[in-house]
């Protein structure tokens, strides 16, 4: 049996993705396809990690140092060809925490902040939570492959916008950007003098045809106005850990950055998430090639299988282990469609209206399982809709 053939159990471990289905989805009997982590164990030299550390049995306050930091600096290095100085490295639980700090320290109340939507939804509460005005940018979709609208970010931009959260790649339709829209991206944000908070925590998770570049890599001028946010949690599955990282080159910026992580309390990290950290990205690189030889056969299942379906489309992702489900073809309303999912295929996915009214009519299927079980989901939600189908005719 290969590392990711067998599902494993997760019930009655407090999990989010698992425990939390009756709640939101008032029913027990739902197969969940949605929380961004993965249904496969971790890489064994991560694990062997936690163990050795587990068996030292003792948990006191720890810190990150220069191994640490160069570990990070590598994988930088050998993974997106970006040279970074290891004191622009600072630590935070998480991305959405740093860009929490990032949004408090770099603009002020009443600052426009730009997303490019439908967009992962904590991206709306670090704007909104802050009293800082959210400026939306609609990413373009045309048969289910989306782009930037250029010409209105501009217009958004010259109407005085302070901030761009950047999401590459992008959570949830999938595109990893390429170099030319990242430099349009730059030159734009140069000339407006627009600071860019780059969230870039699915970064390691790219198909064959795309190449991630860190928009902070292009040039001088863009490294200096730039926070990147990354983390080995989403590439390794180690969320529940609560580690990541920011590259902070600006060093005015990098220290307003950390004086608010003391501030609130958020410098001192997990004990276990900085050993997985060092593990993953000093041994993890086998584990991750079959992580992302499993997600092409998963993803490239879903696409075919919705090929020829005329009521939901799949979009195929350049990035990520999340597919983005165009269902507006089953000519429902999206509640409609929501229980259609819930009641009729028994499957739990997130709701496409969380990422922005962009998403009316979309579901996103998350495909970081074993294979036969995003082909029992994808298949459930097939079947379901040859019912509902059948049903219609014969009234």
């Amino acid at each position: 049996m290969t590392l990711f053939e067998a599902l494993p159990n997760r019930k009655k471990t407090r999990s989010y993705k698992w425990d939390m289905v009756e709640k939101l989805y008032g029913s027990q009997d739902i197969q969940p396809m949605w929380v961004a982590d993965m249904d496969l164990p971790i890489a064994s030299p991560i694990k062997q990690a936690l163990h050795e550390r587990v068996d030292h049995a003792i948990f006191g306050y720890t810190f990150t140092d220069a191994h640490v930091n160069q570990v990070i600096q590598q994988w930088l290095s050998t993974q997106h060809d970006w040279e970074i100085d290891t004191d622009w490295i600072i630590y935070s639980p998480g991305v959405i925490p740093t860009l929490h700090m990032a949004v408090l320290t770099q603009t002020n109340p009443g600052d426009k902040v730009l997303i490019q939507t439908p967009v992962y939804p904590p991206f709306y509460d670090v704007i909104n939570n802050h009293d800082r005005k959210l400026v939306t940018n609609s990413l373009i979709e045309q048969d289910g492959y989306y782009t930037m609208d250029f010409e209105d970010l501009e217009e958004k931009f010259r109407q005085g916008v302070k901030a761009f959260i950047l999401c590459n790649p992008h959570n949830p339709v999938g595109r990893v950007w390429t170099e030319k829209e990242l430099k349009k991206i730059a030159l734009l944000c140069d000339q407006y003098d627009v600071l860019l908070f780059s969230d870039e925590i699915h970064a390691d998770l790219t198909f064959d045809e795309a190449k991630h570049i860190p928009i902070s890599s292009l040039n001088e001028s863009t490294n200096n106005r730039t926070i990147t946010c990354m983390s080995p949690t989403k590439t390794f599955n180690l969320a529940g850990l609560q580690i990541s990282y920011a590259i902070v080159p600006n060093k005015a910026m990098r220290r307003a950055m950390t004086q608010m992580l003391h501030k609130y309390g958020l410098h001192m990290l997990n004990t276990l998430g900085i050993t997985a950290l060092e593990a993953a990205y000093h041994e993890g690189k086998e584990w991750l090639n079959e992580l992302l030889d499993l997600l092409t056969v998963n993803r490239d299942f879903v696409i075919d299988a919705f090929k020829d379906c005329k009521q939901i489309k799949a979009t195929k992702p350049e990035g990520t282990y999340l597919i983005w489900l165009d269902c507006r073809g089953m000519n429902r309303t999206h509640n409609e469609i929501k229980r259609f999912m819930q009641e009729e295929a028994k499957v739990g996915l997130n709701d496409g209206m969380t990422f922005g009214t962009e998403g009316k009519g979309f579901m996103r299927i998350n495909i970081a399982s074993p294979t036969s079980y995003v082909q029992q989901g994808v298949n459930k939600i097939l079947e379901a809709l040859d019912n509902s189908e059948e049903r219609r005719l014969k009234t």
